[in-house]
């Protein structure tokens, strides 16, 4: 991963555009989901914007990804065992967004973390009512 500033924003951009792709969004759509402007997005994408911590979770939100793998990419977070196996699965061309998700809920689900799908409203999981 990169260390230079303006090299981890253009890979972070590049991942996220990635990301994007793979879930066959358009950069309109997902402005839309993670609720930012089409032309902040493109720059974000482009390494021309350093995003906040509250963006990158919305753009996570729209991505159905972690927060806290955007948040590493962007080094506001160091890298854990955890979060460097959730970037490498979203990092991987040969799955399908819908792999993609299905592994992570089975990942979160061996290490007790909350999956981003199966959270409802107010922190309670749909899956087992805790």
């Amino acid at each position: 991963m990169a260390t230079d500033p303006a090299e981890r924003l253009r890979d972070l951009g590049a991942f996220i555009r990635e990301q994007r792709s793979s879930s066959r969004l358009s950069l309109r759509r997902l402005s839309e989901l993670a609720g930012i402007s089409n032309p902040y997005l493109s720059q974000i994408e482009r390494g021309l914007r350093r995003p906040s911590a509250e963006i990158l979770q919305q753009i996570a939100k729209g991505l159905a990804i972690s927060a806290e793998t955007l948040y590493v990419r962007a080094g506001i977070l160091e890298s854990s065992t955890a979060g460097d196996l959730e970037v490498h699965i979203h990092a991987d061309p040969h799955l399908s967004q819908n792999q993609k998700q299905a592994l992570l809920q089975i990942y979160r689900s061996f290490v007790g973390e909350p999956s981003p799908a199966t959270e409802a409203p107010g922190g309670l999981s749909d899956v087992d009512g805790r």
